[in-house]
């Protein structure tokens, strides 16, 4: 719904900013598509099918980190756009333009997509039933070679640890920009007119200031139990638990961490478009148009 609605280009917002929003919406559906519906739904009522078989079960896992870092790094991508347009003036006209996101977007995913390909290399087969492998299980080597232990620090700094710095980092310099900006335009209201009332334009500030905190606390949130996860494996010596460990609190902590990250990655596309009133708007049409249709085909009868 998200992606139809900001497609049709009729919320206002610029073609900079929709591009951005628009891939954000996309890469968050595909992460919900592969890893929620073929990969958790699909195991759990289909265990024995051709997307359980050790080879599919690895390309799907590297498709997922691809589609998470893609969706995370898209977020800082239109973080530090609005970074730009609000506190660099300068380059906003040459960077904040639909060309430049298009080339960020394309830029991102590739890298993506070409990072998380070791991943298809991290599984091996769980069973093999009739010369048939069946599901991924992590390879003792991803634990004890050195190769594979850089390989997941540099995936858990890149995904979410940077952003996460990042993410504050561009939106303290931001909100303190928006605050400098309130205070000289309150001095410059007084004097001109003595009007001290409620203005609209720092009001709508103040609603950026919590948006902007609101989305980097709900990713820290979201994404603490999986760093905390990996921190335990990595300092402990432990492994990945599979789904035969359902009663240990560890792998409690692991699913639960890994229900949290993927949530994340739906959540950012829902603050950023619900939060526009023309956006809410056009969701609201949207499903009235049918209703509309079929009160007007009643009528007719």
């Amino acid at each position: 719904m998200t992606i139809v609605i900001l497609s049709r280009r009729r919320c206002g917002l610029s073609r900079c900013i929709t591009r951005y929003l628009v891939a954000m919406a996309v890469t968050d559906l595909l992460v919900l598509i592969i890893a929620v519906i073929l990969n958790r739904l699909s195991i759990i009522y289909f265990p024995v099918f051709f997307l359980s078989t050790t080879t599919v079960c690895s390309i799907k896992i590297a498709l997922i980190y691809a589609a998470r870092d893609s969706s995370v790094w898209l977020m800082v991508a239109f973080t530090f756009d609005r970074f730009v347009a609000i506190s660099c003036q300068k380059w906003k006209t040459k960077y904040c333009t639909e060309r430049v996101a298009g080339v960020v977007i394309t830029t991102l995913c590739v890298v993506a997509c070409i990072k998380n390909i070791p991943w298809y290399f991290v599984f091996e087969p769980l069973y093999i039933i009739d010369g048939t492998s069946w599901f991924c299980n992590v390879r003792l080597s991803f634990y004890s070679e050195l190769l594979w232990s850089v390989f997941d620090w540099i995936d858990r700094i890149l995904t979410p640890c940077a952003p996460f710095l990042l993410m504050m980092l561009l939106n303290a310099l931001t909100v303190r920009n928006i605050l400098v900006a309130n205070r000289a335009r309150r001095r410059l209201r007084v004097q001109n007119t003595g009007d001290r009332q409620n203005d609209p334009e720092m009001e709508s500030r103040r609603k950026s200031i919590v948006l902007l905190f609101t989305i980097s606390g709900s990713f820290l949130i979201l994404w603490t139990l999986y760093v905390v996860h990996f921190f335990y494996v990595r300092f402990t010596g432990n492994i990945y638990l599979t789904g035969s460990n359902l009663n240990d609190l560890w792998f409690i902590l692991q699913e639960t961490g890994n229900m949290s990250q993927l949530l994340s990655c739906c959540t950012n596309t829902c603050m950023y478009a619900g939060t526009q009133r023309k956006f809410r708007e056009e969701f609201i049409n949207g499903f009235k148009y049918p209703l509309n249709r079929i009160m007007k085909l009643v009528k007719l009868l």
